[in-house]
């Protein structure tokens, strides 16, 4: 098992110098850049047409960019951020020939259920399946995945159960399954403070606060995780606009209640739920991520997640990064999936 701590622009360099040779480049038309001459990390790169497929449960919407017969790329958003968090990450892999799918997960953008009947269901197997039956919808073997916060635990949760779906993983804060009977440890003061919000949607109070005021809260939340990120008006604008989805506060809410036992999961996941409570190990080529500036997660060594791993497995500290790391740092999230496939090979 390999780990380093270093990010290396040298070797994205190489990397992307053979993918170029390898594969024949087309124009990424799903992206569209708001400024002439964006700055990277800026956030002014939008996606422009959302596909729609049903996809288990969902009519899953979802951007596509780069060559279809490019090695496809899964990239996964977490809370309280949308798609746009890959907008110039997918433009940069796209370029590289590779094919990429960033879908709107369950309760938010596009993505809508397919009845009203369907229990609003945050919980991480009903997430994690979903991007199971998104991949056999689109007819998808075997994917590379990416993801952060909900969207790093919804890969790992694929890669361990899964593996044979998943030729490689970028992870960004490490190894996310949940344990329900851990969740219910305290932790120290410091660490159940940066967790204020779950106990604040425990409540009633909070249930209804949300609901009315997500706007407000989300952008609070942006701005305590990423505190080194100077995002402006019109990049959370953007992404707010996925917060409109009618089951989005309900999807949130009962995430969060969930880790808590506040609120049970459905019975049809129990099966799933068990396996991953016992800490499933991951045996999938992997890079993992860990942002300096992250106002949630400290940065590490990699060491916590390298002890369920199996797999080749490399880690890197990205300078100046907060929690939203791809959409902070697009390079260093692209450099990441293309030494996954590279871990892979």
């Amino acid at each position: 098992m390999e780990i380093s701590n270093k990010y290396s622009r040298r070797n994205f360099l190489g990397l992307a110098a053979l993918t170029f040779a390898a594969t024949q480049l087309l124009p990424s038309k799903a992206l569209a850049n708001t400024k002439t001459n964006p700055q990277p990390g800026s956030g002014t790169y939008a996606f422009g047409e959302i596909k729609q497929i049903e996809a288990g449960v969902l009519n899953v919407g979802y951007a596509e960019t780069g060559p279809a017969n490019g090695q496809p790329v899964i990239l996964l958003h977490g809370w309280p951020y949308d798609i746009h968090s890959y907008a110039e990450t997918a433009e940069l892999l796209a370029n590289a020939g590779y094919r990429v799918i960033v879908p709107h997960l369950r309760g938010h953008g596009t993505t809508r259920f397919l009845s009203e009947k369907t229990f609003r269901n945050g919980q991480q197997a009903a997430v994690a399946l979903d991007i199971i039956a998104l991949m056999d919808a689109l007819k998808i073997k075997q994917a590379i995945l990416g993801g952060f916060d909900w969207g790093a635990r919804t890969a790992n949760i694929i890669a361990a159960l899964w593996p044979e779906r998943v030729k490689g993983m970028v992870s960004v804060n490490g190894y996310l399954i949940n344990n329900l009977e851990r969740n219910q440890q305290p932790l120290s003061p410091a660490a159940e403070w940066g967790w204020w919000y779950q106990y604040y949607f425990a409540t009633d109070r909070g249930q209804k606060g949300y609901t009315a005021n997500w706007y407000d809260f989300n952008k609070l939340i942006w701005k305590n995780v990423s505190p080194k990120w100077a995002f402006d008006q019109a990049t959370y604008d953007r992404s707010a606009g996925s917060f409109k989805n009618p089951d989005y506060a309900a999807i949130v809410i009962h995430n969060y209640r969930w880790r808590l036992s506040i609120e049970p999961g459905e019975k049809q996941y129990d099966e799933i739920e068990r396996k991953l409570a016992a800490g499933p190990v991951i045996s999938v080529p992997t890079v993992t991520l860990d942002g300096d500036s992250d106002g949630v997660v400290p940065a590490g060594d990699g060491s916590a997640f390298a002890r369920k791993a199996t797999g080749k497995h490399v880690h890197h500290v990205v300078k100046g990064a907060g929690h939203n790391l791809p959409q902070e740092a697009p390079q260093a999230f692209a450099d990441a999936v293309i030494e996954a496939d590279r871990l892979a090979n």
